[in-house]
């Protein structure tokens, strides 16, 4: 298999897999919709930055050891099903004791970008989010050596797939972010900001539950 029908051949693949909706795409809509859009975009820039690590890892065979070691799996396994039950969890309860926000248009077009919730913050979110999910690493060390065509640098053909899944969550996530911001009016309203932090809550500590009992 030549480098250029493996690529193509991989895009097919990640596509498919980016196209499924999943934890990512539930964070970066609630953030996206709330109108912290640079906090989002660090939740991209992370959650790819994870995927970037996890395929570099890969290629250079240090990954094999979360199949190689039941031990190693099961400590990244727990921490990531705690780590997202926790921000599960932190999602349910901000909600619950917010204060009142007037329903008005004034409100649903007030910028929410603050200190706290900027870029750096949602990188942080989205990196370890994308870390803490040993599942992501046991997919690469199953498939990317398959697409790495014989004869060619193991390390660099391995990143280089790795971009070209890097490249299509990007614009996945650019559609996901404009569709948000699109429906920002309606979703930052107070009733909708309640009903959205209970659905994704509910739905990332889900996540981290099935990553906890899953063998």
């Amino acid at each position: 298999m030549e480098m250029t029908t493996a690529l193509w051949s991989f895009a097919l693949v990640v596509g498919l897999l980016t196209l499924t909706p999943g934890l990512d795409t539930a964070l970066i809509l609630r953030i996206s919709a709330l109108g912290h859009r640079r906090q989002a975009w660090g939740v991209v820039l992370g959650v790819q930055t994870g995927t970037l690590l996890w395929g570099a890892l890969t290629s250079a065979g240090v990954t094999a050891l979360l199949t190689a070691s039941q031990l190693g799996y099961e400590i990244l396994r727990w921490a990531g099903a705690a780590y997202l039950v926790r921000m599960g969890v932190g999602m349910l309860r901000s909600r619950a004791h917010a204060e009142p926000e007037p329903e008005d248009a004034a409100a649903a077009d007030t910028p929410a970008d603050g200190p706290a919730d900027g870029l750096a913050a949602g990188w942080r979110r989205g990196l370890l989010t994308n870390l803490f999910n040993p599942k992501v690493g046991v997919f690469y060390v199953a498939v990317l050596p398959q697409f790495i065509p014989a004869g060619a640098p193991h390390f660099a053909a391995g990143v280089a797939l790795t971009c070209v899944h890097v490249v299509e969550g990007l614009l996945w996530s650019t559609v996901l972010v404009g569709f948000a911001q699109a429906l920002r009016g309606r979703l930052r309203r107070p009733s909708a900001r309640r009903a959205m932090d209970r659905v994704t809550g509910l739905a990332v500590v889900g996540f981290g539950v099935k990553l906890a009992v899953s063998d």
